[in-house]
């Protein structure tokens, strides 16, 4: 009988191990995928706050048909709130104030850090600088427009301590509203724009840094401010008056909500 040699021993015995192993699986068994995770989302607890920006007594701006900001931002605002609670995050609520436009924004801060929110929106309808206005005749009156410029933007500030979770939140929206066809406002990067210039954190989906800005800067929970849309531009005005824009503004914000809430 001839010598094994030490190598053929050793590829003799993992030969041997190999069928060892395989001996002991069940015959025709099949390795199942591992099991989904479950999401953490709780959607009938998490706590979102749509913060309806403005007030009677100080409406924002003036559409390009003279209709009041503060209109356009509840309208949205409710319409948002109905398709969350459909999609089952009941506890969305919306945040209206009162009173002039200062002592207005630090009574919503206050209510926002006393409400245990996990999420804060600020639901806005964007203007120009007053240079950029021209002049022209709606219904007989005089109306200021500027159809120079259109889109939405969103905003976070530095200073909130949830800095980074509102930048998540900011971008996922972004991203939906991306998905959505609709384009960001790139105006707010531009010198033109003087001292209303921001910084542009996300170039792709349209996400500015603006730190002054109380209800983001004076929060404890994430917050983002949400700029819709222009109303100063004629025919974005109409588009943002529009229910098939308001619907898919609210389909791209319940989507954000779901992403935002599942990877907590």
């Amino acid at each position: 009988m001839w010598r094994h040699s030490p190598i053929i021993m050793i590829i003799l015995l993992s030969l041997v191990s190999l069928d060892t192993r395989y001996a002991a699986w069940p015959r025709g068994s099949v390795r199942t995928a591992p099991k989904a995770v479950p999401s953490k989302c709780d959607r009938s607890k998490f706590k979102l706050i749509l913060d309806v920006g403005h007030t009677a007594d100080a409406p924002g701006a003036r559409s390009a048909r003279n209709i009041p900001e503060f209109d356009f931002n509840l309208r949205l605002a409710k319409r948002i709130e109905d398709k969350l609670k459909s999609e089952g995050f009941a506890q969305t609520s919306l945040l209206v104030t009162e009173g002039p436009k200062r002592p207005s924004l630090f009574k919503r801060a206050t209510a926002i850090n006393n409400s245990g929110a996990d999420l804060v929106l600020s639901i806005h309808h964007d203007s120009v600088p007053d240079s950029f206005l021209e002049e022209w005749e709606f219904e007989g009156t005089k109306r200021h427009f500027s159809d120079r410029f259109s889109g939405y933007s969103l905003f976070v500030s530095h200073d909130n301590p949830k800095f980074w979770t509102s930048l998540r939140f900011a971008r996922l929206l972004g991203n939906r509203m991306k998905a959505q066809g609709l384009q960001y406002a790139r105006q707010y990067s531009q010198a033109v724009m003087g001292r209303y210039r921001r910084k542009l954190l996300d170039k792709k989906v349209g996400v500015y840094r603006y730190d002054q800005l109380i209800v983001l800067s004076r929060t404890r929970v994430p917050a983002v401010l949400f700029e819709a849309g222009s109303i100063i531009n004629r025919d974005e005005e109409l588009a943002m008056a529009s229910t098939e824009r308001q619907d898919m503004i609210g389909a791209a914000v319940v989507g954000a909500v779901k992403e935002f809430c599942a990877s907590r």
